[in-house]
């Protein structure tokens, strides 16, 4: 790679990584972790906020009707006890720098909650499918993100 692409090639690495070191004992094939900047430029915050108001906008309504009418039904309080109880969970990992998803947490809060009121009111083919989900999704994002980056590497 020719130094002027290794430039603008840092230069397009906004922030990944970790100020910590954890990093740093990685093979040269993985120095795309370490971290290079500790800004974010306005753009992409605002692409980021973009983008998730679409998904949210495009998909959201979907998956507030199957946590809460298709996998079990929810009253006002059973919600109020999923959302308290997801709730104290993303700030603990918050407080202790835990990475989560935020729709594993609140899922499987309602899950819970949907377990306590009835065990035989759940429709566990809806958790079935939910959960095949999230474990197709981790290696199918893993390729995707592995694929860009190659692709990127290659301009």
């Amino acid at each position: 790679m020719t130094p002027k692409k290794q430039r603008a090639l840092s230069r397009s690495r906004f922030f990944t990584g970790t100020k910590a070191g954890s990093f740093d004992h990685l093979p040269g094939g993985l120095n795309f972790l370490k971290r290079q900047f500790s800004f974010l430029p306005m753009w992409v915050i605002g692409l980021c906020a973009v983008t998730t108001a679409a998904g949210t906008a495009a998909g959201g309504w979907h998956i507030i009707r199957t946590l809460g009418h298709r996998m079990v039904k929810l009253q006002p309080l059973h919600g109020f006890a999923a959302e308290t109880t997801a709730a104290l969970i993303i700030q603990a990992a918050s407080y202790y720098g835990m990475p989560l998803s935020t729709t594993h947490v609140i899922s499987t809060s309602i899950m819970g909650v949907g377990t306590v009121k009835r065990f035989s009111d759940m429709k566990w083919i809806v958790v079935e499918r939910i959960i095949w989900a999230w474990l197709f999704t981790l290696p199918a994002s893993g390729l995707i993100g592995y694929a860009l980056a190659r692709a990127a590497l290659a301009l």
